[in-house]
């Protein structure tokens, strides 16, 4: 039984990484019909969901990660917040995953403010300025754990979409990041790898920078890969551009959550859950652009989806819009 288990699982993550997500459901729910309570698969299916778009059903079994991702707030004494009501009290939003991740989820600080709730956004120290700037709360360092304030309750950052009930249609809008304004440049800014710490970093990274060589042909070229300073600083720069193109990082999260035009170059296999599927838009962020390769490693062809759909970008000549979906 435990060899047939685990080769469901094994079924499951290969069909969810090429994107077969029928074949992927059908193995995590056999899979849970052995085990009902297996945290991995729970959330594991539950982000198989979340990239079909199925939100309501997703987030609750993606809930599971936290019985086997555990955390330092955990520790902390202070109660998870479940729901309760926020008048007059305090909240502490904990980080999860990585930069791109906290700038997604950055959005629910003005639902949890609504609520009538103090809070309290712990994040990496490269945030800090911008959170502090354009969100209006208290923010806290996570390199500076000993300085952390007691509140009333703590959040783990991506929990808040399943405390909301979010679905496609009631994500929180973007832009809701601000920097300061700077002279315009123009250009197109360009992002070619992540971080080789990413699990999927392979994938999701170019290999080279010369592959953008045909965008060299219609834009002036602005290398960001390197930034100088903190995010603050890298969101001002990315402002007096007229368009960033990237793979899959905080930059694309970082240009969406400022409504800045921005193209994102998405790997054939496994595409993170948050571009869903057949899309060249995003429910999250309306100023970005999905291109996505046909084929495996097919970096080439993406780019030249994007250099036919740059015909000269200028500070006098728009970006053309994404196309909706339909």
């Amino acid at each position: 039984m435990a060899e047939e288990f685990a080769s469901l699982i094994e079924r499951g993550e290969a069909a969810r990484h090429a994107g077969d997500f029928a074949q992927a459901d059908a193995a995590y729910e056999a899979a849970l019909a052995q085990r009902p309570d297996n945290a991995p698969v729970l959330a594991a299916f539950g982000l198989s969901l979340l990239a079909q778009g199925r939100y309501a059903e997703g987030w609750p079994l993606y809930e599971a990660r936290r019985r086997f991702q555990p955390l330092l707030i955990d520790r902390a004494g202070i109660p998870e917040w479940q729901g309760e009501d926020l008048a007059g009290k305090s909240i502490m939003i904990w980080p999860e995953q990585g930069l791109g991740d906290e700038i997604q989820m950055a959005r629910y600080v003005s639902l949890l403010k609504a609520r009538g709730a103090t809070v309290v956004l712990v994040c990496s120290p490269p945030l800090g300025r911008l959170f502090f700037r354009s969100l209006g709360v208290n923010v806290a360092a996570l390199a500076d754990k000993a300085q952390l304030p007691t509140t009333d309750f703590h959040v783990r950052n991506f929990s808040l979409p399943a405390r909301f009930g979010t679905t496609l249609q009631t994500i929180p809008p973007a832009p809701y990041l601000r920097a300061p304004s700077e002279p315009r440049t123009g250009g197109v800014g360009f992002v070619w790898r992540g971080g080789a710490d990413h699990p999927n970093d392979a994938g999701r990274s170019l290999p080279s920078p010369a592959i953008l060589a045909p965008l060299a042909d219609r834009a002036r070229l602005v290398d960001l890969q390197d930034p100088v300073g903190d995010f603050l600083d890298t969101a001002a720069r990315v402002q007096a551009l007229d368009l960033v193109v990237t793979v899959d990082t905080a930059m694309a999260h970082l240009c969406g959550a400022l409504g800045v035009p921005c193209w994102v170059m998405l790997s054939a296999h496994r595409t993170d859950w948050r571009w869903l599927t057949g899309r060249a838009d995003s429910p999250w962020y309306p100023s970005l652009r999905l291109f996505r390769q046909t084929a495996p490693g097919d970096w080439a062809g993406v780019v030249a989806q994007m250099a036919a759909a740059l015909p000269g970008v200028s500070p006098a000549s728009p970006v053309p819009p994404a196309p909706s979906a339909t």
